[in-house]
């Protein structure tokens, strides 16, 4: 039998097993990156749609914790994977929103490097006050502070964080002026408002709610264009001093750019029906965040407005960070 015949009859034998191939995914298991050490809300919310993931695909999903560099070297590595649907990377507010604008040799673009898949978690944000702090309502805080500018101590979880970020939006939008006092995280800015050495910080929900719930801080405001589940009688920084102010933390994911659009769309598909289950979503509440599934082109839109959001910000406010 001569090669050409030997071709013809292999050829249809091949074809079923492309298409099986193909339509295979996932055939081995799934890695996601995180940025962050365990525990932190990216990881925390990261591991539970993948434990969800892993019970309805044939194969795991196991995360893999990269954290430092405000989390650039993680999206590098992401960023430089395979694009066949076997690497997929938490995005967060800080490196796809802020880390852009701020990192003056980030190793990775933010929009170009990555396909969008899904935003899983928004993380609101709000202004808490210590009790002693004599203003009542945010109103009253605007006025004190305007009272005596670049006084009034607040409590930031550390330069370019979310809450960092959002106070500085917070100053560009109304024309207050804080005296931004940096942690080194939120729990060490927390603690020293508990103990009244500052009197004001932005931090999340997830953080100051049961410090809220246990009467040591004061809820004033809180910085999502619409009330929290978590704080009904709260009123928004948008109804009360900015209209159209917005700011929250945020965690999704995304894939090395190139990656096969059915993958990306299946995913996004199978994580959307597992955050708008009723009790993932009361999950999600509990812990401070609200589930936030989209589409792949909603994702991908969300991005590239934090971007150009994050970016009159830091330049109006000089906010760098060294790497």
């Amino acid at each position: 039998m001569n090669a050409s015949r030997r071709a013809l009859l292999a050829a249809p034998s091949l074809l079923p097993l492309t298409a099986r191939a193909q339509g295979a995914w996932p055939d081995r298991p799934v890695r996601i990156i995180v940025p962050f050490p365990p525990g932190q809300a990216a990881d925390i919310f990261t591991r539970l749609v993948a434990d969800q993931l892993s019970q309805r695909w044939p194969q795991r999903v196991v995360v893999e914790n990269r954290g430092g560099g405000a989390g650039a070297p993680a999206l590098e590595a992401g960023a430089r994977a395979a694009p066949d649907g076997y690497t997929l990377i938490a995005g967060t507010s800080g490196t796809l929103g802020v880390n852009p604008s701020v990192l003056p040799r980030i190793p990775y673009d933010a929009e170009r490097d990555f396909a969008a898949i899904t935003n899983i978690a928004m993380v609101p944000l709000l202004l808490v006050a210590h009790p002693s702090f004599p203003a009542r309502t945010v109103q009253e805080m605007a006025a004190a502070v305007r009272a005596r500018p670049g006084e009034v101590n607040i409590a930031s979880a550390g330069p370019a964080t979310s809450q960092h970020m959002a106070t500085e939006l917070l100053q560009l939008r109304t024309g207050l002026r804080f005296n931004i006092v940096h942690y080194r995280g939120s729990g060490p800015g927390m603690a020293d408002l508990l103990a009244g050495n500052v009197p004001l910080m932005m931090d999340s929900v997830a953080s100051a709610l049961p410090q809220i719930q246990g009467g040591r801080v004061r809820a004033l405001a809180v910085a999502q264009p619409r009330r929290v589940p978590q704080l009904p009688d709260v009123p928004t920084i948008a109804e009360t001093l900015a209209p159209g102010y917005e700011a929250a933390g945020w965690s999704g994911l995304v894939a090395p750019a190139a990656t096969p659009a059915e993958i990306i769309r299946r995913i996004s598909t199978d994580i959307g029906a597992i955050l708008r289950d009723t009790a993932m979503q009361e999950r999600f509440l509990s812990m401070g965040a609200i589930a936030d599934p989209g589409t792949p082109e909603q994702f991908a839109a969300f991005i590239r407005a934090e971007i150009v959001k994050w970016r009159e910000v830091a330049r109006a406010a000089n906010v760098r960070l060294d790497g």
